[in-house]
């Protein structure tokens, strides 16, 4: 991604509205660019020089080109009422849905986005614990 000498430099702002009170993203992105890189250099003086390009990414963005909802990563907010097992929705915990035999799994099941991996591997260990009691039933 640089070329031979040269870094790559991602910087994750978790907390970052959808909506902004007095503006909108298309107006403030470069703003939120300049606020990060202006921080960074009060921890790193002179980082402002080493920087020869820049994206900055925001949720409305996000939303734009990947197509999800208010650019939230994680597919649904983490907020107590889909925390857990109640991700993504109470009733609908442990992979299952109403579907008898009709498994969920990925970034808005739990444990949820960002956990590479973890949702899929849950959902087959469900899977295979369902069918064990189905096939001990008969």
């Amino acid at each position: 991604m640089a070329p031979p000498g040269k870094h790559v430099l991602s910087c994750f702002i978790q907390y970052t509205p959808y909506k902004l009170r007095e503006s909108d993203w298309d107006s403030e992105k470069e703003n939120l660019g300049d606020t990060v890189q202006r921080t960074l250099e009060k921890f790193f003086p002179g980082f402002g020089d080493l920087v020869l390009q820049r994206e900055v990414v925001t949720p409305l963005h996000i939303e734009r080109t990947v197509g999800l909802s208010e650019g939230n990563i994680f597919a649904g907010e983490f907020f107590a009422p889909q925390m857990f097992f109640f991700r993504p929705a109470p009733g609908w915990s442990q992979y299952r849905t109403p579907i008898d035999g009709y498994y969920q799994c990925g970034s808005g099941t739990h444990p949820g986005g960002c956990v590479m991996g973890a949702p899929g591997k849950l959902a087959a260990s469900q899977i295979l614990k369902d069918r064990a009691k189905a096939t001990a039933r008969r």
